[in-house]
């Protein structure tokens, strides 16, 4: 879905990849409004922002100390190896 207002649009790609500057508070303002307006007509796009802050509460704030070496390694793997396929 795309959202259109005074000539500025806010689709679903862009909506993703502004999730985490958004939860941050650290969107500036006018792509913050852009942001909320997707928001208010795209269910899709709210689920997958409950989802994220889900996860977030489910998950607490990881930091880079916080992880064994080993998992780190594993993670980095799992991670070259999905953007493989």
């Amino acid at each position: 879905m795309t959202s259109r207002r005074e000539g500025t649009t806010v689709n679903c790609v862009d909506f993703v990849e502004l999730v985490t500057d958004f939860i941050e508070g650290t969107l500036p303002e006018e792509d913050e409004r852009r942001f909320i307006e997707h928001l208010a007509e795209c269910s899709g796009c709210e689920r997958y922002l409950d989802q994220f802050r889900q996860t977030i509460a489910t998950t607490g704030e990881l930091t880079p100390d916080s992880i064994s070496p080993d998992a780190r390694q594993h993670l980095l793997t799992a991670f070259r190896d999905w953007r493989r396929q």
